[in-house]
């Protein structure tokens, strides 16, 4: 069997926006290697994001069911090989992904797992003798994977997917408009990376009294009530939580023009559909690796490293000394209104 007529299986179980950064390296593989297979295993909840894929398939991993536990993902491991796998991409890295790769590497199976950088991301958040420099990108982590199997490849822009037509539901749901869709992605996993409501709110209205804008808010059921408020106190303002599957989501982001997201997984939603993406960051930084696939670094909106020499605390948001708790507050409801304008228009 020639090598660029392998088939690869690449495990990345969660998150959501880990999972969406597989998409640009993914993309970029089977266009350099259109002879290759991919299945990818993962949650079902993730399996629109690759529906659309070249020479990509899908593999449900039932990770609370049938393929819970030891035993489980033994079972998984037995359903897998009968796809007649070749190599394993371990793009996880996490006790689950490592017991299913230990069953195929006694399997005899070539297995390469991502190097996460943990000491590097160490150094970048501590407090004291912090070495504040870029590390590598996720992005990249996840082609050193391929490149040890053997398949070197470089993620470029055209890496990413298309605008899906869309649908009679989010249509009617948008409406008839000729104005520029922004979406905003208000909410974060942390307190650390979210952006304030009151001054979110003071963005909202500045966008709803420009009139050239129709601003789509995402969130998820716990978000509802301050998202209605929002729809209910500003014109141009729509409320997607709760209305949409994921893969209508999906549909919905890739016709915007412009997503405006914390440092969370609506911004990696929106970069591997090839949207412009602006991004707030809180405690968090780019340096880390997690900056949106493609965007220009000067679509970031930082806290403010002068008032806050300790930034980043942390690499997920939720770790910060006393006195850090208001970092976002540093970036201007202006700030960000101005940003976005400009990001739309250029």
């Amino acid at each position: 069997m020639e090598q660029a007529s392998k088939h690869i299986l690449v495990i990345r179980l969660s998150a959501m926006g880990d999972v969406a950064m597989t998409v640009p390296v993914i993309k970029a593989m089977v266009r350099t290697y259109p002879n290759i297979k991919i299945t990818v295993v993962s949650r079902a909840f993730f399996k629109p994001i690759f529906k659309d894929i070249d020479n990509v398939s899908f593999y449900t991993a039932d990770v609370k069911g049938k393929h819970k536990g030891v035993r489980g993902l033994y079972k998984l491991y037995k359903e897998l090989k009968t796809l007649n796998i070749d190599l394993v991409a371990d793009l996880h890295n996490v006790l689950r992904s490592k017991i299913l790769g230990a069953y195929f590497k006694l399997g005899g199976y070539k297995i390469c797992k991502i190097d996460k950088g943990r000491a590097d991301k160490k150094s970048l958040t501590k407090t004291k003798d912090k070495i504040f420099r870029q590390l590598k990108t996720t992005h990249e982590r996840y082609a050193d994977v391929f490149s040890q199997l053997g398949y070197k490849t470089n993620p470029s822009k055209e890496d990413v997917l298309s605008q899906l037509k869309i649908t009679k539901k989010v249509a009617l749901f948008i409406g008839k408009t000729t104005k520029k869709l922004v979406g905003i992605a208000p909410f974060a996993a942390f307190d650390g990376k979210t952006y304030p409501a009151t001054q979110m709110e003071a963005v909202i209205s500045k966008l709803s009294e420009a009139k050239k804008y129709k601003v789509v808010l995402f969130g998820g059921p716990a978000d509802k009530e301050q998202l209605v408020a929002w729809e209910n106190n500003y014109d141009n303002v729509v409320n997607g939580a709760g209305l949409f599957s994921f893969e209508e989501e999906l549909n919905l982001i890739s016709n915007l023009d412009v997503m405006l997201s914390m440092d969370s997984g609506n911004a990696h939603l929106a970069a591997m559909f090839g949207k412009k993406v602006v991004t707030i960051w809180g405690v968090t930084h780019p340096y880390a690796g997690f900056y949106p696939f493609g965007q220009p670094q000067e679509n970031a909106l930082l806290a403010d490293r002068e008032q806050y020499p300790l930034l980043p605390t942390s690499i997920y948001g939720n770790k910060y000394p006393e006195g850090y708790e208001n970092v976002m507050q540093t970036i201007t409801p202006e700030a960000v209104f101005e940003k976005i304008v400009a990001v739309i228009e250029k």
